[in-house]
């Protein structure tokens, strides 16, 4: 009779705890840098730091990102570019890369994921990680962060859509 209660009782928390694991907040980007137009070394010949996108709210459903705004038009070898903003299931990926000489010599990231306090702490830890490897393969080919899969992923994204633009 109790080995039976038991087990009845281990499956409703299971699936309650599924439940309450699965339930997501409304989005919210907190951005955490902005590039400003001039600002940086004096090498800001041709900058570009603006995108004009305006961001969606992504689906829910969606598996992967997708990017909802265009990098801007203007390349550039040296300066900074501000890359598109990318949707991802847990929020908004953008960056903006500094070059000289065609390099790519620093990689901030403009939005992150951090609607929730869990997707502020993978991107607190995943940010770094990503603009390093960035930096070391100076391309968008990048490891994804372990547990920050489409936060790695829209990083990748809004990354290559500056090179792409840069190095056409």
């Amino acid at each position: 009779m109790f080995p039976k209660r038991g087990a009845i009782a281990a499956a409703l928390t299971a699936a309650g705890l599924a439940l309450l694991f699965s339930f997501k907040t409304p989005e919210r980007v907190v951005t955490l840098a902005r590039v400003a137009t001039g600002a940086g070394s004096s090498s800001t010949t041709g900058t570009d730091t603006s995108t004009g996108a305006t961001a969606t709210p992504a689906p829910s459903a969606s598996p992967s990102p997708s990017a909802t705004a265009s990098a801007s038009s203007t390349a550039t070898a040296n300066g900074t570019v501000t890359g598109p903003v990318v949707e991802t299931q847990y929020g908004h990926v953008q960056v903006a890369v500094t070059f000289s000489n065609g390099a790519i010599r620093d990689i901030q990231a403009l939005q992150l994921p951090s609607d929730r306090m869990r997707s502020a702490e993978i991107s607190s830890y995943a940010g770094p990680i990503l603009r390093q490897e960035a930096l070391q393969a100076q391309s968008a080919q990048i490891d994804l962060v372990s547990g920050a899969t489409y936060t790695s992923s829209g990083y990748e994204q809004s990354l290559q859509a500056v090179l792409d633009q840069v190095r056409a």
